[in-house]
């Protein structure tokens, strides 16, 4: 393993080329880590699946042993983790530990508003600069390096990340303090499943009034009812070609994960005593498709589920 360059104790951030720490290289992140490589950063990648680093390092990261040993001497730590408990084990157990006093932390996985808070406090504690950064874009977009991230943390803290986002992105947007990157993250993705299934609904009903699909599409694609779900994202094969439906639902984001989103999205709302009934409903259906076998396909799957 090749050493990493010597480092001064002085911040890097922001300049041309930097040491990157990138654990948890998996169907995001590592499409992530590569395009940080194309912007010419030297990044260290950690993960448990050993398929995902050798994806990353083919495409010229260099796989670290551990993720302490990712973060030694870095300038960024950025993570990709699947729930709140591996965030906070990671940080509390290593990265903490490991992290430079000039590095900037970003968490970038879609944990609970709490944990990222209580990692984000844990964080200054040590000295350390931190942002929560969730995506939303899913692994087309992290592979194109056009995810929006949206950023909860110190104004400082934001400042010293934004550079780093944007290599990945193409919009870097600070929600607030620590924790509100995940807020929004979790309110934009019950907006997303809600309007899924409403999209997915209205095709149902169209093909049994018998329209066809691609008429349906060109109308409502430039009415009322045009959203995201239908124009970037239809959930029947043909209109948009690039869109999961045309691969048999397979890629994009998964439905599991739009549980996992809709679940953290209905604990948020208990918590602040907020109405989400439309959101409740999302949570319940996809709840079903993942029960029926199908979690692992592309969200937008759920109109299979609403043909019966």
């Amino acid at each position: 393993m090749r050493q990493k360059c010597q480092k001064c104790s002085a911040n890097h951030v922001g300049a041309e080329r930097m040491i990157i720490a990138f654990i948890g290289v998996g169907n995001m992140g590592g499409g992530m880590a590569l395009n940080l490589v194309k912007a010419g950063h030297e990044v260290w990648a950690f993960d448990l699946s050993a398929q995902a680093l050798a994806r990353v390092t083919a495409g010229g990261a260099t796989a670290a042993s551990s993720a302490a040993d990712a973060a030694a001497g870095a300038d960024v730590i950025i993570t990709m983790l699947p729930a709140g408990t591996h965030v906070r084990a990671a940080y509390e157990g290593e990265l903490f530990a490991a992290a430079q006093p000039h590095a900037v932390l970003i968490d970038c996985s879609t944990i609970d508003v709490a944990t990222a808070k209580a990692v984000g406090e844990a964080a200054a504690t040590h000295g350390l600069a931190m942002v929560d950064a969730p995506v939303s874009g899913g692994t087309a977009a992290a592979d194109g390096g056009t995810l929006t991230f949206m950023v909860g943390g110190p104004d400082a803290a934001f400042a010293m990340a934004q550079p780093i986002l944007a290599n990945m992105g193409k919009a870097v947007i600070h929600a607030g303090g620590a924790g509100m990157g995940q807020a929004a993250k979790i309110c934009n993705n019950m907006i997303l499943g809600a309007t899924m299934i409403a999209t997915a609904e209205a095709f149902v009903l169209a093909e049994k009034l018998g329209l066809e699909a691609q008429t349906f599409f060109d109308i409502s694609s430039k009415a009322s009812g045009q959203s995201w779900s239908m124009t970037s994202y239809c959930p029947v094969p043909g209109p948009v070609p690039t869109a999961p439906s045309n691969r048999d639902y397979q890629g994009g984001f998964a439905a599991a994960l739009m549980l996992k989103d809709l679940k953290l999205a209905m604990a948020a709302a208990q918590g602040a005593g907020a109405s989400v009934p439309m959101g409740a409903q999302a949570e319940a259906l996809y709840q079903l498709l993942v029960n029926n076998g199908s979690g692992g396909q592309d969200f937008s799957g759920i109109i299979r589920l609403l043909r019966g």
